[in-house]
């Protein structure tokens, strides 16, 4: 029997995530990776989870391993509104749909929202496991253009002069893959734009917490709360395994968000979201968080240290306030898919940078580097055998 005769159309529009690819050739014995978004494991707070679990156990006790709403599980839903508002998101705990990890809610949203054809506007580069999620609803992506101070909002002024957009994509703090930051005047007039032209923004916020300098700016979702959807997630702050995300939603959205959900996992898991709750109610976070800066801080330092001693001057790259990412390029003919085959025979990986982006034939001369994995010595190390191989191109 020829089981691929039965799969379905929309199989053609799903691929492999690349970066999950290059996390399998990575996990070789003695390879720096640059590669992944993966959280430091030192930077989860296993002392305190013990803790936590006590904490559930005595607080909830069966309940955190029942069956639950699928909207989310009450206590998480209320403790999210107060920590949401640290990143002036007002909101109440109705408004807020708890996923299994803010891919989940990628996934739901493409669900309920792309119909084939329809423009979804994203920027350019933009994080992959959104084209990966949006990608089997057969969307027609418009690529908004980027520069040092993030998306720029003429683009997708002048995006719309070409045709309706169904929907847009934003990461605007600590942007995954560039690092790049939307300034405040930006976040102003992206509000503006959306509001004006009745317009859905997906703001998705993972990296906010993750500051190194600077002040917090306020989400978008502030200045535009009827036509935005803020997502955020536990991955970066707790621990990704745990596979807890959230999105604070308009309510028509957040009323289908809940019945998409219902027919995919019928909630995220209880013991999961009583272990959040009780991190977030706890005092926990507020604790934990500053010890995750102050690891990967030097670690960002190091990798920028390594570049300006290590780097041809014909590469460029970003210099993030926050965030795990750097992003560098260069206006040269470089190809840094070839770049990568090099690199992991020298025992070193990074992320080709063409897989951020929509149109699979641009970011040729572009990469993403992570920051968060190694220590600064393994950094320095790594950042000057990929500065070795450049030259090499010079």
């Amino acid at each position: 029997m020829l089981l691929e005769n039965l799969l379905s159309e929309r199989t053609r529009l799903i691929q492999s995530n690349a970066i999950r690819e290059i996390l399998k050739v990575v996990s070789q014995p003695g390879m720096v990776s640059l590669a992944g978004g993966i959280p430091a494991p030192e930077s989860f707070p296993l002392p305190a989870i013990a803790d936590l679990e006590r904490a559930v156990m005595d607080r909830y006790g069966s309940l955190a391993f029942q069956y639950d709403l699928t909207e989310g599980f009450v206590p998480l839903r209320d403790a999210l509104v107060g920590y949401v508002a640290r990143a002036s998101v007002s909101t109440t705990s109705e408004q807020v749909v708890v996923t299994s990890g803010s891919q989940g809610a990628l996934d739901t949203l493409g669900k309920i929202l792309i119909t084939p054809g329809d423009r979804v506007a994203v920027e350019a580069p933009t994080y992959l496991g959104a084209l990966s999620a949006f990608n089997p609803y057969g969307p027609e992506y418009v690529q908004l253009a980027t520069d040092e101070e993030g998306m720029v909002p003429e683009s997708l002024e002048e995006q719309l002069r070409h045709g309706p957009i169904k929907l847009v994509y934003l990461v605007p703090t600590f942007q995954n893959p560039g690092g790049r930051t939307l300034t405040l005047r930006r976040r102003k007039e992206i509000g503006r734009i959306v509001a004006e032209n009745d317009l859905l923004l997906v703001e998705d916020d993972p990296y906010r917490e993750l500051r190194y300098r600077g002040d917090a700016l306020p989400a978008i979702h502030s200045f535009a709360p009827d036509n935005v959807v803020y997502l955020g997630t536990f991955s970066k702050v707790f621990a990704p395994g745990f596979r807890v995300g959230f999105a604070v939603a308009p309510e028509v959205v957040r009323r289908w968000m809940v019945l998409a959900k219902q027919g995919t996992d019928l909630h995220t898991s209880t013991y999961s979201q009583a272990l959040c709750a009780e991190y977030l109610s706890s005092g926990e976070l507020e604790r934990h968080l500053p010890e995750i800066v102050e690891i990967y801080r030097p670690r960002r330092d190091a990798m920028i240290s390594a570049l300006e001693a290590c780097f041809p001057p014909w590469m460029q790259w970003s210099d993030p306030d926050g965030g795990m990412f750097i992003w560098a390029r260069t206006d040269s003919d470089l190809d840094t898919l070839k770049l990568y085959d090099d690199a992991v025979a020298r025992k070193v990986a990074f992320v080709p940078g063409r897989f951020f982006f929509a149109n699979p034939d641009d970011g040729r001369a572009t990469m993403r580097l992570n920051f968060t994995m190694n220590n600064p010595e393994q950094i320095t190390d790594a950042v000057h055998t990929l500065g070795e191989l450049l030259a090499e191109r010079e």
